[in-house]
């Protein structure tokens, strides 16, 4: 439990500099990066395959993976969001629930039993509610939070109506003993569905993705940042081991509710991206349409389909975050966040519009980009179980999430403002931050090794 311990740890720390009070917000941010950062560093010690408390908590070497992930992107989104956040006046209190948020996901991950996981999903879930109102001055901000619990709620609900069909039929709650007691029946189809349902409305699957525009655009920028990337990677995680450990006894069943919905999803987040022009509802579908494209490995219930997904988050991580590092230097020096305001900012801001291309073009696909990568193992993982229709839907769906991303681009280095935004700088932190980010869309698509070594670490699920 390291990760976990270490978390732990931080957040005692915050709780004490909250208390005496003496600490200023800088010292807060600093001391936050650097336990972040050790945490990352512990993930590539001692990850031998061991399971304590009867089996409800576990570990491998790809679940330390998954979460050094998930802890990068925490550390990258603390980096570029310092100029909003060393001027709140509630910083420890951003920090120890965004630390707590990541706890409940590591636990989601490592746990063995519906019941383990039940409460990683609350501890992760019920921080995130409350940073959605983070920006305590807006009203959109409260409404966020406020359709972010509601939506929440329901799908726990269901979740948990689902994991207690499934220990009525089956008499357990552990991972390693429920395949053995599955029997097909009705009362495990009906538990199987509730319990998929409430992971699409984590995931923003259509057709449970209503609450997710909303959400995003309402939140802080480093929360509409963490939301994209952090959630959606710990549940897409969470929802492989799911399906492949526990129901893979189904797996004729869920594929093709996990094909059509892939289709579906991608195909609705697109034509919805289209129309948006508040950049954090535009990252919202966005988001949609990708999680479309990491159903389609998902539903190949091979080792090669979850090393797609995982390189694939890794890959969204610097991506996505790169182009949210951009709004967020904008968001926080001038406060505009619509397409509208990008217009010409090329011309004052050269270096950003540059940042924010090569993001948009590797969530396009565009090679030599990471991002091309990243969609060609998930595509390629996909034709090699048959799925022919479902990767002709996501070949025409990718011309069409180039001309939104396109957009954007044209927007910022063809249209002229009259109101051009003013010359911005970058923090040391927001520039090291954006600098990681390129450094990884512009490199990993070419480190081959990166890809080899999680598919050799995808067996140990």
């Amino acid at each position: 439990m390291k990760f976990e311990l270490a978390l732990t740890l931080l957040l005692f720390l915050l709780l004490f500099l909250k208390i005496d009070g003496r600490a200023n917000n800088v010292s807060v941010i600093r001391i936050t990066n650097v336990f972040l950062l050790l945490n990352l560093v512990l993930g590539f010690f001692g990850n031998e395959p061991t399971e304590i408390f009867g089996g409800m908590y576990r570990t491998s070497s790809l679940l330390a993976i998954e979460k050094s992930v998930l802890n990068l992107a925490v550390l990258l989104i603390s980096f570029f969001s310092y100029d909003w956040l060393k001027n709140h006046k509630h910083l420890p209190e951003f920090f120890m629930l965004l630390v707590s948020s990541l706890m409940g996901f590591f636990f989601m991950l490592s746990s063995g039993n519906l019941l383990m996981f039940f409460l990683g999903l609350e501890l992760s879930t019920i921080p995130l509610a409350a940073l959605c109102n983070f920006d305590l001055e807006k009203k959109v901000s409260g409404e966020a939070a406020m359709k972010m619990i509601m939506s929440s709620a329901f799908s726990s609900a269901i979740l948990l109506f689902g994991i207690s069909l499934i220990y009525g039929s089956t008499g357990t709650l552990q991972f390693a003993q429920i395949p053995y007691m599955l029997t097909g029946s009705q009362m495990q189809l009906l538990g199987f569905v509730l319990i998929f349902s409430g992971f699409a409305f984590k995931l923003s699957v259509v057709p449970f993705h209503l609450w997710t525009a909303d959400v995003y655009e309402g939140s802080p920028v480093a929360v509409t940042a963490y939301l994209s990337v952090v959630s959606k990677g710990a549940m897409a995680f969470v929802f492989i081991t799911t399906l492949y450990a526990v129901f893979g006894a189904m797996a004729m069943t869920w594929y093709y509710m996990l094909a059509v919905s892939a289709a579906i999803t991608i195909t609705l987040g697109n034509i919805f991206a289209l129309r948006q022009q508040n950049l954090k509802r535009f990252f919202a579908f966005s988001s949609i349409a990708q999680v479309g494209y990491l159903l389609i490995a998902i539903s190949s219930a091979t080792q090669i389909g979850v090393a797609s997904v995982v390189y694939f988050i890794l890959i969204y991580v610097f991506t996505n975050l790169a182009a949210f590092a951009i709004i967020s230097v904008i968001s926080s020096q001038t406060g505009k966040e619509t397409l509208n305001d990008y217009k010409g900012l090329y011309a004052s801001n050269p270096t950003l519009a540059l940042v924010m291309s090569l993001a948009l073009f590797s969530l396009a696909g565009v090679p030599p980009t990471a991002g091309f990568f990243g969609k060609l193992f998930l595509l390629t993982t996909g034709a090699q179980v048959g799925s022919w229709w479902l990767i002709i839907v996501a070949a025409l769906n990718l011309m069409v999430s180039l001309y939104y991303y396109l957009r954007i681009v044209r927007v910022m280095f063809v249209d002229e403002s009259s109101e051009p935004l003013p010359k911005l700088n970058l923090t040391s932190t927001a520039f090291a931050a954006v600098s990681l980010c390129v450094a990884g869309i512009l490199i990993l698509g070419f480190v081959s090794r990166t890809f080899d070594v999680i598919f050799q670490h995808a067996a140990n699920l």
